[in-house]
C-alpha cells in the first residue's frame, strides 16, 4: 500500500519552499437503501416499540378505550420518524428529502388524522348537553320500604371493622409468623365479602421486594388472610399450592399483564381479591364498556374470574356471575352513576339553572351484607350542599339492583361528629357509618378508633334525630343504651336479641395479660372447655376473682379457643 504525504518544492527564482498536499480521495457514493428495505426497517422498529409500549402500558384494543387512540398515534409517529430518518440519510438535498418524506409519511399521517377524527366525533356525540337522559338512565332505581326490605341484623352479626383497622390486625397477625413476615407484607387494601354466611374482609400478601420475589416466586405466595369483621379474629389461610398470579408478581404473572395479554380487547376497571366458599382464592376483574358515545357512560357488563393459583380464567356476563362473587360493580362506579342520575334526571339545562330535584351522593359510604350479597350504602343529599340527607340508596354490587329509601335526617359526617363528640375526652375517631334497621328505625352504627386504628368503643346514632347518640364499650352495651335512649324519647324499637348463652360455674384457672394498654383476664371454668376473656375496663370485678369463685357469664358463641364475654357476675 502506498501512502502519499504530499511533496515540497523550491521556487528557482526566490529559493522559497512550498508544500503541496496529497490529492483527496474521491468521495465514495453512499449506497441508497431500497424502498422495500427502508420500509422493512421502519416496520421492525415500530413493532418493537409497539410491543414494549403495550407490555408496560397495557392499553385495551377497544374502540371505546382512549388509550387505543394514543397507542395508534404513537405507533404512527414512530413509523413516520423512522421513514423520515431513513429518507434523510439517502437524500442528496433538502428539496429531495422533503419530496420523498411527503410520500412516505402520507399513510401514517392519514391514519393519525382518522384516529383523531373518530375520537373527536365519538367525544362530541357523548357530550352531556346532548345525552343527559342517557347518562341519567345508567342506574335504574326503584323506591323501597326500609322497614320491610332491609333485614334487621342480629347484633352478633354486625361488621365492626373498616379497611384500615382490618389492615392493622392483619399486619399484627402476620408479624407473629416468622416464616412469612420476613418475606411478605400485607396488602394495604382488604375486600369485604360474605364467607360462610359471615361478613369478613379478605386480603392477600405481597412479596417484600424484588429479591424476596426471586427467592419465593417458584412456590408462589403461600397464604392469604381472612379477618372476621364481627369477632375481629384474624385467620391465616395456608394453601397447598401458592398464589402465582398477583399484583406483586413480575413479567407475565403480574395479574394486570396476565389479563391484558389474555383478553386484549376487554376494558377492566378494577381487579379485586375474593375467595369462593371452598376457600379458593380468585381475582375478579370487572369488565366495562362505554354506553354513551365512544367514551362516556362507563358501565360494567361482566367479569373475568381468574384462579389466583392456577391462572385458569373465564369471562362471564353479569347475569352469569356466581353468587359467591360479591363485588363486580365497584363503589366508585355506583357513585358516579347515581350522581349522573341525580344531576341529569331533569335534563341537562335543569342541572345548570334551577337545579330542581337535583341530588348527589354524600362523601361517605359503607357496605351491608344481605341475602348472601354485599350491598353498598350511601346517603343522598341535595346538590346545594346542606348538612342533611333526604334519603339513601342500597345497590347490590353483584347485580346492580338499586333501591332508594326516602328518609330525611343527618348525613354521615354529622353522625360521625355526634359520635365523636360523645367521647371527645378520648379523641376517638369514628369509622364511616354502617346503616342498620333497628326495630324499623334507620340507625347509624360506627366503631370508634384510637390513633392506632384499634376499635375501642361503639356508637349508634338515630338517622332522623342525630342528637340521639348512644355509646358503649361493647356492642351489647351500646345497643342497650341506644334502646333506653329511644324509649326515653318515646320511640319504640324492637331489636332482635343476640344469640347469647349463659353459663354458671366455678373458676378453675385465672390468667391476665396487658394488650395495647388494656388488662385482659382469661377465665377457665370447671367442667367447661375453652377460655373466656373480658377486659378490666368492661368488668372491674374480674380483678378480684380467684380460683374457686362461682360466677355467671354470658357470651355469644364463637369459633376458636377464646370466647369474649358480654357480662360477668360473681355469685
Amino acid at each position: 500500500m502506498k501512502f502519499n504525504f504530499g511533496s515540497f518544492s523550491q521556487d528557482p527564482q526566490t529559493g522559497e519552499y512550498s508544500y503541496t498536499p496529497p490529492p483527496k480521495n474521491p468521495r465514495r457514493a453512499r449506497k441508497a437503501l431500497s424502498k422495500g428495505k427502508s420500509l422493512l426497517i421502519a416496520l421492525l422498529v415500530t413493532l418493537v416499540f409497539g410491543f414494549v409500549y403495550f407490555y408496560f402500558s397495557l392499553p385495551a384494543i377497544n374502540i371505546h378505550s382512549s388509550d387505543l387512540y394514543v397507542f395508534i398515534i404513537l405507533l404512527c409517529a414512530v413509523f413516520g420518524a423512522c421513514e423520515l430518518l431513513l429518507t434523510g440519510a439517502q437524500a442528496s438535498s433538502v428539496r429531495e428529502w422533503v419530496g420523498t418524506a411527503r410520500k412516505r409519511a402520507a399513510v401514517p399521517f392519514y391514519v393519525v388524522c382518522l384516529a383523531l377524527a373518530v375520537a373527536i366525533v365519538g367525544t362530541v356525540i357523548g357530550w352531556r348537553v346532548f345525552r343527559a337522559r342517557d347518562y341519567a338512565s345508567l342506574l335504574p332505581i326503584e323506591n323501597g320500604d326500609f322497614a320491610s326490605e332491609v333485614a334487621e341484623i342480629s347484633f352478633d352479626q354486625i361488621p365492626m371493622l373498616d379497611s384500615a383497622s382490618a389492615n392493622v390486625l392483619a399486619t399484627r397477625r402476620l408479624g407473629e409468623l416468622a416464616d412469612l413476615v420476613s418475606q411478605f407484607e400485607v396488602n394495604s387494601e382488604s375486600y369485604q365479602i360474605n364467607y360462610h354466611d359471615r361478613p369478613v374482609r379478605v386480603t392477600y400478601l405481597n412479596y417484600g421486594d424484588f429479591f424476596k420475589w426471586w427467592n419465593n416466586q417458584r412456590d408462589g405466595i403461600p397464604a392469604y388472610i381472612v379477618i372476621d369483621m364481627v369477632t375481629q379474629e384474624v385467620t391465616v389461610e395456608r394453601l397447598e399450592e401458592g398464589i402465582r398470579y398477583s399484583p406483586s408478581e413480575y413479567f407475565f404473572r403480574d395479574i394486570d399483564r396476565y389479563l391484558r395479554f389474555k383478553y386484549p380487547t376487554k376494558m377492566f376497571s378494577d381487579v379485586n381479591f375474593e375467595v369462593n366458599e371452598e376457600g379458593e382464592p380468585y381475582w375478579v376483574a370487572t369488565v366495562v364498556t362505554k354506553r354513551v358515545g365512544l367514551f362516556g357512560g362507563e358501565d360494567a357488563i361482566g367479569a373475568v374470574l381468574v384462579n389466583a393459583v392456577t391462572g385458569e380464567s373465564e369471562y362471564l356476563d353479569i347475569e352469569d356471575v356466581p353468587t359467591w362473587v360479591d363485588r363486580v360493580f365497584t363503589a366508585e362506579l355506583i357513585l358516579e352513576q347515581y350522581n349522573y342520575y341525580g344531576l341529569y334526571n331533569g335534563g341537562f339545562w335543569n342541572s345548570l339553572f334551577g337545579q330542581s330535584g337535583c341530588t348527589e351522593t354524600t362523601a361517605h359510604y359503607n357496605y351491608i351484607a344481605q341475602d348472601d350479597d354485599v350491598w353498598m350504602y350511601t346517603g343522598i343529599t341535595s346538590v346545594t350542599g346542606d348538612r342533611g340527607n333526604i334519603g339513601f340508596i342500597l345497590v347490590n354490587q353483584r347485580t346492580k339492583e338499586a333501591r332508594y329509601y326516602p328518609c330525611a335526617g343527618a348525613d354521615e359526617a354529622s353522625a360521625m361528629s355526634s359520635a365523636e363528640g360523645a367521647v371527645q375526652q378520648y379523641s376517638y375517631v369514628a369509622t364511616a357509618p354502617l346503616l342498620l334497621n333497628t326495630g324499623g328505625q334507620p340507625t347509624y352504627f360506627m366503631a370508634l378508633k384510637d390513633a392506632s386504628q384499634l376499635v375501642k368503643m361503639y356508637a349508634m346514632v338515630n338517622v332522623q334525630q342525630y342528637d340521639a347518640v348512644a355509646t358503649g364499650s361493647t356492642v351489647e352495651e351500646c345497643v342497650e343504651n341506644y334502646i333506653d335512649l329511644l324509649a326515653g324519647r318515646g320511640i319504640s324499637a324492637d331489636v332482635p336479641v343476640s344469640n347469647t348463652e349463659s353459663v354458671s360455674g366455678r373458676v378453675a384457672e385465672l390468667r391476665s395479660a396487658v394488650i395495647d394498654g388494656n388488662t385482659l383476664f382469661y377465665i377457665s371454668l370447671e367442667n367447661s372447655d375453652g377460655w373466656y376473656t373480658i377486659s378490666a375496663a368492661d368488668c372491674p370485678e374480674a380483678a378480684v376473682l380467684s380460683p374457686g369463685d362461682r360466677v355467671t357469664v354470658t357470651f355469644t358463641p364463637a369459633e376458636g379457643a377464646l370466647t369474649p364475654l358480654s357480662t360477668l357476675e360473681i355469685d
